[in-house]
């Protein structure tokens, strides 16, 4: 079962204690403009989010407030995370001012939240294996390398929710003890 970028959200919330109010400010450095509110309806889980998601009348009459985590807005989020951590890059000379959105696949999503997240809290390699170590998986450095790869690159390789999961899960044990 794959993960929804809700869920990707409430777990990295959750894995380092990301304020409220930094939460919309971590999105408004990624260019997108939420309220509180609106973050506090996407970290909402609904009670359909792990059932099918064939949605019938009555789910959607519960559900109407709900906001959803598109891609972009994921990847927007993880842009401002990055900006917010380490601070606003100036663009070099010929380098456009705003960053192309990525994604393309929902897997390549997973492979952008760990380079994403390798690049906003200053991990190396070596870390990075270590908290997937922490919960138990034991990645070589050659598929770590793999999974960080540009797509389209001979040796990348699509990031599985597995790994995803596992490092927001390492993260959580890393950063909250």
């Amino acid at each position: 079962m794959s993960m929804s970028n809700d869920d990707v959200l409430i777990r990295l919330r959750y894995a380092l204690d990301i304020k409220n109010t930094d939460m919309v400010e971590i999105f408004k450095l990624g260019g997108i403009e939420v309220t509180k509110e609106e973050v506090l309806k996407m970290l909402t889980k609904s009670k359909n989010s792990y059932g099918n998601e064939a949605d019938n009348d009555s789910d959607l009459a519960e559900n109407e407030d709900e906001v959803k985590c598109s891609k972009t807005m994921l990847e927007s989020f993880l842009n401002g995370f990055i900006t917010f951590k380490r601070g606003k890059q100036e663009p070099k000379p010929g380098q456009l001012d705003k960053q192309p959105m990525a994604s393309k696949s929902q897997e390549s999503v997973n492979n952008l939240i760990l380079k994403k997240l390798k690049i906003a809290l200053a991990l190396t390699s070596e870390d990075m294996l270590d908290i997937l170590e922490e919960v138990g998986v034991i990645v070589t450095k050659g598929e770590l390398s793999a999974l960080l790869r540009k797509e389209g690159h001979k040796n990348y390789k699509e990031c599985g929710d597995r790994y995803a999961r596992n490092f927001l899960k390492g993260l959580a044990v890393k950063y909250r003890g």
